[in-house]
C-alpha cells in the first residue's frame, strides 16, 4: 500500500528531538524555529512531559466518555486558572478542525441561526464545516459548500455590521492572530469593536485560539491584548505538544445537553496527562512570559535586517515578508544552515518556535539568517 501523497516532503527524516532542536537519521543537527506547525509548546522530548505520558500508559491509556475520568477536571482546573477563564466550561476533542467544527455547532444550536461570518485569508482547518469558514476555494469540495459564509476583510468593521445587520448570522469566527494568511494581526480596537457588534446583532463571536493561543502571543490567548471576551475559543496544537488534542472552551451563557456533543477520543487520560504536563511546564519555566521576552528580542532585530518588506508579529508568532519569493531563502536556512522556518503563501516566512526559545538559541537564528540574506 502506498501513503496518499498529499504532502510535498523534505528529503529530510527526524528522529529525535531536545528543547528547540532536532536531529535527522543522518546525525545533523537542526535549529527548529517551526515547532512542527506551532505544536512543540513546551520544547521536544521535555522530561516532565516524557514522565507524565510515560506512567500513565503503564496504568490506563483510554477508556471511554461514558465513565468518570478525573483528569479531564484537573485539566479544566488548571487551564481556568492559567488562562482566565474559570467560569467557562472545556469540551476536550482531537483536533484544531474539530474544535472549530463544535464550536460552530454550538453556536448555532444556541441562537438557530446558520450563517457564518469569516475572515478573508482565514484558516480553521480542514473538516465539512471548518474548511468551508477558511478563505480557500482550493480546498473546499461541492459537499462543503451548503453552509452559508461571508468572507470580509480583517480589521474592517463595517463590512461586519453589513452583514450582521441581516439578522441571520449565527456565529463570527476569527483567528487571534492569521496564521496560514501571514501572520497578520487583527487591531485591538477592531476586535472590541467585533466583541461589540456581535453582542449587539446576537452572534456568538469565536476565537480560533488554536495556532496564537496557549502563550504564543507572549499572554495566553492572543485576544486578551484587546481585553475582551469571546462566547468560544478553540486551543488545539500546543495544548498536547505533539500529542493530538484540543479543546472548546465555552461562555456560561450555554446550557448543557446530554448528546449534543460527543466524541470518542476527546479527553483520553493520555491526552489529559499530556496536556496536564504542558500546563504544569509553561507555569513552573515561565514560558508565556519568556515568549514575549523573547520574541520581542527577534522583533527588534528582525527590524534591523536589509531587504524584508514587512515584519509582523507577537511574541513567538512571527511572520517576515519579502517583496519576491521566499522559496530559496527558506531552502538555503534549511539545508546550508539547518534551520526549520515555516511559510505562509509564496513570501512570507513564518516563526513558530517552542516557547522555551533562549536568547543565546534567537541569536543563532539571527546568524544564520544573515547568512542567508548577506546582510
Amino acid at each position: 500500500m502506498h501513503l496518499f501523497d498529499v504532502y510535498p516532503l523534505f528529503n529530510i527524516e527526524i528522529q529525535k528531538g531536545k528543547g528547540c532542536h532536532v536531529w535527522d537519521t543522518e546525525g545533523n543537527e537542526y535549529l527548529d524555529l517551526y515547532g512542527g506547525h506551532a505544536v512543540i509548546s513546551v520544547g521536544h522530548s521535555h522530561p516532565t512531559y516524557v514522565k507524565a505520558i510515560s506512567e500513565q500508559v503503564g496504568k490506563l491509556g483510554f477508556y471511554s466518555n461514558s465513565v468518570i475520568n478525573s483528569l479531564q477536571q484537573k485539566l479544566a482546573d488548571k487551564l481556568g486558572k492559567a488562562c482566565g477563564y474559570d467560569d467557562y466550561s472545556l469540551f476536550l476533542i482531537n483536533s484544531g478542525a474539530e474544535a472549530n467544527e463544535n464550536a460552530l455547532k454550538l453556536a448555532s444550536f444556541h441562537n438557530g441561526k446558520k450563517r457564518v461570518i469569516a475572515f478573508k485569508h482565514a484558516f480553521h482547518g480542514r473538516t465539512s464545516a471548518a474548511v468551508r469558514v477558511t478563505d480557500n476555494p482550493k480546498i473546499i469540495a461541492p459537499v462543503n459548500e451548503d453552509l452559508a459564509v461571508t468572507y470580509v476583510p480583517l480589521n474592517d468593521a463595517a463590512a461586519v455590521e453589513a452583514e450582521l445587520k441581516k439578522g441571520d448570522v449565527s456565529s463570527v469566527i476569527i483567528e487571534g492572530i492569521q496564521g496560514v494568511g501571514g501572520i497578520q494581526l487583527p487591531t485591538d480596537s477592531f476586535m472590541q469593536e467585533l466583541r461589540a457588534l456581535c453582542t449587539k446583532y446576537e452572534a456568538c463571536l469565536i476565537l480560533d485560539e488554536i495556532q496564537s493561543g496557549y502563550g504564543r502571543s507572549g499572554k495566553f490567548f492572543a485576544h486578551q491584548y484587546a481585553g475582551i471576551k469571546p462566547d468560544l475559543i478553540t486551543v488545539a496544537k500546543g495544548i498536547g505538544n505533539g500529542f493530538p488534542m484540543s479543546g472548546l472552551l465555552i461562555s456560561p451563557m450555554f446550557k448543557p445537553v446530554y448528546g449534543m456533543l460527543g466524541t470518542t477520543f476527546g479527553g483520553n487520560h493520555l491526552a489529559c496527562a499530556a496536556a496536564i504536563a504542558v500546563l504544569d511546564i509553561m507555569e513552573d519555566e515561565k514560558l508565556i512570559d519568556n515568549a514575549a521576552k523573547v520574541g520581542a528580542y527577534l522583533l527588534e532585530e528582525l527590524h534591523k535586517l536589509p531587504g524584508i518588506k514587512e515584519i509582523r508579529g507577537r511574541g513567538l508568532m512571527i511572520g517576515i515578508e519579502f517583496e519576491e519569493s521566499i522559496k530559496e531563502v527558506r531552502s538555503k536556512l534549511l539545508f546550508e544552515e539547518k534551520v526549520f522556518t515555516g511559510v505562509a503563501g509564496t513570501n512570507t516566512i513564518r516563526l513558530l518556535p517552542p516557547l522555551c526559545l533562549t536568547i543565546d538559541e534567537a541569536k543563532e537564528f539571527l546568524v544564520r539568517f544573515r547568512k542567508v540574506l548577506n546582510a
